[in-house]
């Protein structure tokens, strides 16, 4: 289970938890201009954008979970189990396989826009990667400095929402997660007042109890709830640091520790990295399960102009500074 979240202040941050009971071997990896792409059905693209995020690089391709292009526009796949569906190739389609999408997006356009546009005509197909990488249950954000949106593939064919909460995790479909906010039009940054009855002499004995009724269990709707309330009344300067630093308090609302979420005989799903893209700049930022110190990639420090990746794993093992 995953959750997303954009943010702005000076600049635009984009950013996820993965949470699973295990990790596939995570990558920072930046794929620069001239890596050429070779989609299953779309052919060959030689030059394109260049782009930084976190992937499982395999047979040198990197499959992004997550990542931001030098234009600013980021994208992440969430998974979507029950609710995703593929189709065969279909004629007339641009037809993109599931691993591919994400790469097909960043690599061409700027804006969401501009990948409005290419959504127009594209059919996500149940290609898979190979025999060992099955094909992924996936929904996904798609965000810019200006608006975000959420794309699903369906029964029903691609369905693109508009995401003004800019915010999004697994299930339910996009549009009942938002819907879900309804019942929460109560929720307030305030104390409360007493609207119980006016015979009663009820008062707040507590800070924070206009949010009584914040969803507080790790389900994705649940989690959808607490990071939108966190996300839409969060305040920070905006310095880089302030930016980051609260960019990562909001993402750690939905922090999963392990041994709270049982998924198999010893097996619990923990947060496996969160990030933050400042996607102006082209920083990647993470921090890990094992190491809470947030550790940065920047993109513009490569040769964009290049051929082959550049990849960099994860710094693991807790950071501790000692004062004495």
């Amino acid at each position: 289970m995953c959750t997303a979240a954009t943010y702005k202040t000076k600049d635009f941050y984009f950013g996820r938890t993965l949470d699973y009971e295990f990790s596939y071997g995570d990558e920072i990896a930046i794929t620069p201009r001239n890596y050429c792409f070779d989609f299953r059905s779309i052919g060959r693209m030689e030059t394109h954008y260049a782009m930084i995020g976190m992937a499982h690089v395999v047979e040198d391709y990197p499959l992004y979970y997550d990542g931001v292009n030098e234009k600013g526009l980021g994208m992440a796949g969430l998974n979507f189990v029950g609710n995703a569906e593929y189709k065969d190739e279909v004629p007339d389609k641009d037809n993109v396989a599931v691993f591919e999408f994400i790469p097909w997006i960043l690599a061409q356009c700027a804006t969401v826009k501009e990948a409005r546009v290419l959504l127009e005509k594209i059919n996500l197909d149940n290609t898979a990667f190979n025999a060992e990488l099955p094909v992924a249950s996936l929904h996904w954000i798609i965000a810019d400095s200006t608006e975000a949106i959420t794309v699903e593939s369906v029964k029903e064919g691609i369905r693109v929402y508009d995401n003004p909460a800019g915010v999004l995790t697994n299930n339910p479909p996009f549009d009942q997660q938002m819907f879900q906010l309804n019942n929460y039009m109560n929720l307030s940054i305030r104390n409360p007042e007493n609207h119980f009855s006016p015979k009663l002499p009820l008062h707040a004995y507590s800070r924070g109890m206009g949010a009584l009724g914040l969803p507080g269990d790790l389900s994705s709707q649940s989690r959808f709830v607490r990071v939108a309330f966190v996300k839409m009344n969060s305040i920070s300067g905006d310095s880089e640091a302030e930016s980051v630093s609260q960019f990562f308090h909001i993402l750690g609302s939905v922090d999963q520790q392990r041994g709270c979420c049982l998924v198999g005989e010893d097996e619990y799903e923990i947060t496996i990295y969160t990030s933050c893209c400042n996607a102006d700049k082209g920083i990647y930022y993470y921090t890990s399960y094992d190491n809470h110190q947030i550790s940065g990639v920047d993109m513009h420090k490569e040769d964009l102009d290049g051929t082959e990746l550049f990849r960099y794993s994860l710094i693991q093992g807790e950071q501790i500074r000692m004062q004495n």
